[in-house]
């Protein structure tokens, strides 16, 4: 079915490539025909009255496919991780999860390196390859044999697909709810060291060092963990990594009370480990932005904490709680949407992240000062579960566009 051909017009162009101008963007058969001072002609208009016309968000690690909080947070394509009940660790499952968003937002199935994600046997990642998925990942939790990870990483090496990993040494974590500090001490929870964050990242760096394999830290939430990083970048390993809102702007304190809806994995960190990460933001450390968007239920919330299901309702939030690194001037706004959009399409290897003529009609009417409240009772999402309730917030997706159509 052929689209009618749409106008974008007096908007604020955000490009990742080519920075902020004044103008419009014309679409025609789902690509952008052209950017800049566009002639409408017969094409529906929309006026964009200033707001910013930006790429839509490609989300690196979602843990569920959440339709209308996807289309909320300017979400146009999100690559699912493997937790999936059952895991994505065969190709039928990954080519099933590939038609589920479809045609609104895409999803790109990320497959299970391990069958059924025990960390034991690795999965049939080629067929997995084949059948669609765009990335391999450890899930939720590291693979604790080195021996089996550097299988893994040899194998999707040769593959040329990214490995997406968990961070941290599961023998330190086992039974821990908490960063290991003033606050678990406090609330008597039972808590890990932050360095078994850093203790896996150099054991995989070393890995992916000698393999050569392309490895992505799904989320690093600590000064050492970044140092690492750095260091490796400039012997030459082939690493990125990722971070959400919640671990850029919350410390551990957020868990006042035994709020459950602040048990993230990994768990929030003590204050000096979160001014690092806004570093690590601010110097290019880190690569991608990510929501880790894990909506969990009331059964799942609303229990002791050391009983309650990690994970936060993220996609809708993402980009609001991204444009604070904005207002606060840890970065600007070409650069929050590399971290958004370009950086995930590349480390995927999906289309997206960018305006330009030829590019797949993706993107997002954002007004960036439009004030709101957070709040988890009228969320989008499958199920309202953020730290952030009741957070007045600035920044809010006006219109999702995928594929030149506009969603919601």
């Amino acid at each position: 079915m052929e689209l009618k051909p749409l106008a974008i017009l007096n908007g604020r162009i955000i490009d990742p490539q080519g920075g902020e101008s004044r103008g419009g963007v014309l679409i025609h058969d789902r690509h952008i025909a052209a950017i800049g001072d566009v002639t409408p002609g017969d094409a529906e208009v929309i006026d964009a009255k200033g707001a910013l016309i930006a790429p839509g968000i490609v989300d690196a690690g979602s843990f569920a496919i959440d339709l209308k909080a996807f289309t909320a947070g300017g979400i146009t394509r999100a690559a699912l991780m493997p937790d999936q009940s059952p895991p994505l660790d065969d190709a039928a499952l990954v080519q099933r999860a590939a038609a589920a968003g479809k045609p609104d937002v895409w999803i790109h199935p990320i497959a299970a390196a391990t069958r059924d994600l025990a960390g034991e046997e690795l999965a049939e990642i080629g067929l997995m390859k084949a059948a669609g998925a765009c990335a391999v990942a450890t899930g939720r939790h590291s693979i604790a044999d080195a021996a089996v990870m550097h299988r893994l990483l040899s194998y999707a090496g040769a593959l040329d697909m990214a490995v997406i990993v968990h961070a941290e040494d599961r023998a330190l974590t086992k039974g821990a709810v908490a960063t290991a500090g003033e606050t678990a001490t406090r609330l008597g929870l039972p808590s890990a060291p932050a360095i078994a964050e850093a203790i896996a990242i150099a054991r995989d760096l070393m890995l992916a060092e000698d393999t050569g394999a392309r490895i992505h830290f799904h989320q690093v939430t600590t000064a050492t963990g970044f140092d690492l990083i750095r260091a490796a970048r400039k012997r030459g390993v082939r690493v990125t990594c990722g971070i959400t809102p919640a671990h850029l702007l919350l410390s551990d304190t957020a868990i006042g009370l035994f709020r459950t809806f602040a048990r993230l994995t990994p768990p929030l960190r003590e204050e000096r480990d979160r001014l690092a990460a806004i570093e690590a933001v601010r110097d290019g450390t880190v690569d991608i932005l990510c929501s880790a968007h894990d909506p969990q239920g009331p059964e799942a919330k609303r229990l002791p904490y050391v009983d309650a299901e990690p994970g936060m309702a993220g996609a809708e939030t993402l980009l609001t709680l991204a444009l604070t690194l904005v207002r606060d001037g840890v970065i600007g706004l070409p650069r929050l949407f590399e971290l958004l959009s370009t950086n995930p399409a590349r480390l995927l290897g999906l289309p997206g992240g960018t305006l330009a003529v030829g590019a797949e009609a993706d993107l997002i009417l954002v007004d960036p000062d439009t004030p709101w409240k957070i709040d988890a009772d009228r969320m989008a999402a499958k199920a309202g579960n953020t730290p952030f309730d009741g957070l007045p917030v600035q920044g809010k997706v006006l219109r999702t566009i995928k594929g030149g159509r506009a969603l919601g």
